[in-house]
């Protein structure tokens, strides 16, 4: 029987599994993602999961047939590398990826990919209803997708298309996102940002709010929680769908998806408040054929499944063609 490897690089954690050609899961490691000093200790620590979780399936390494890697970027498919992490301190500027786990397995067949499209590749494998042209949306502590266009995983050149989080929703430029341009989709609904978008709403119109505003405690899980009983925090929230619902029809007019799979703390925490608008709003938005809006099935396991899938698949994600 042969045995498959898929690694969830995430800028807090590390989860590696090993499948058999299923797709089933038969063992699982996760630890936390270093800080530093450099890029090769996040390296090795990808590495040692890869080795415990095949100690836990009681195989060696090289019993590995292939591995597939989802991770925060940007990278760099070429060299197979993620080139400085905004998401980590700044001493770490490169994460070696493909090489060193086609080392460790003793096979080539190590697929390298963004975590979002590691998404759409994990939704496409094991979702009940995976057509050709399908999208995963992560809110989360940021925004980006994975895109299935005529069965085709649309990674890029370089491995960083998808990056939906950077879509120009606000023309006037409100809010100026992390990556340094003004308006992003990012800039307004991830988590990271929602609490400093209703600090910059507040600060225009300081009206009464019991939203902890002023705390350092404060955070996107306060919006959803007060929204409904304070008024101000209703308002935030209902802006944030409408740039939501933006984002999304954007989307749909780029790539006609059929589904769209919603994942990310974001919505997984708050699905009905999160999703139920987006559905709502998107007649009027889209010219086209409005896609099924679905919360993933698979939780924070979409992206390590979605390696798992990539290892099988030849980085497809198509059952059909398991290698």
């Amino acid at each position: 029987m042969g045995a498959y490897a898929g690694v969830d690089l995430g800028a807090t954690h590390i989860r590696a599994v090993i499948g058999d050609e299923t797709g089933s899961i038969l063992s699982s490691h996760k630890t936390e993602t270093p800080r530093g000093p450099a890029g090769i200790a996040v390296t090795e620590a990808v590495l040692d999961a890869i080795r415990q979780a095949c100690d836990a399936a009681d195989i060696a390494p090289t019993d590995v047939v292939a591995a597939g890697i989802g991770s925060f970027g940007p990278m760099d498919l070429a060299e197979g590398v993620v080139e400085n992490p905004a998401n980590l301190p700044d001493t770490i500027d490169r994460i070696p990826l493909t090489g060193p786990v086609e080392n460790l397995i003793g096979s080539e067949r190590v697929s390298l990919h963004n975590d979002a499209n590691a998404g759409v590749i994990g939704e496409r494998f094991y979702s009940d209803r995976s057509p050709d042209d399908m999208v995963y949306l992560t809110i989360s502590s940021g925004v980006g997708a994975g895109v299935a266009v005529d069965g085709n995983i649309l990674s890029g050149w370089d491995g960083n298309a998808g990056e939906v989080g950077h879509l120009t929703i606000d023309p006037h430029g409100f809010m100026t996102c992390g990556c340094g341009h003004d308006g992003h989709w990012e800039a307004y609904c991830s988590g990271e940002n929602i609490p400093r978008y209703a600090t910059q709403l507040h600060r225009e119109d300081p009206v009464e709010t019991a939203l902890p505003i002023e705390t350092e405690e404060f955070s996107a899980a306060d919006i959803f929680e007060y929204a409904g009983e304070d008024e101000f925090a209703s308002h935030v929230l209902d802006q944030i769908c409408h740039w939501n619902a933006i984002g999304v029809a954007n989307i749909v007019h780029a790539y006609a998806p059929l589904v769209v799979y919603v994942g990310g703390a974001v919505a997984l925490n708050n699905p009905e408040q999160v999703l139920n608008p987006i559905r709502d709003r998107l007649d009027d938005m889209v010219m086209s054929n409005i896609p099924d809006i679905q919360l993933t099935q698979f939780g924070d396991d979409v992206v390590v499944r979605g390696a798992l899938a990539s290892a099988l698949t030849g980085g497809t994600g198509d059952p059909s063609q398991r290698v």
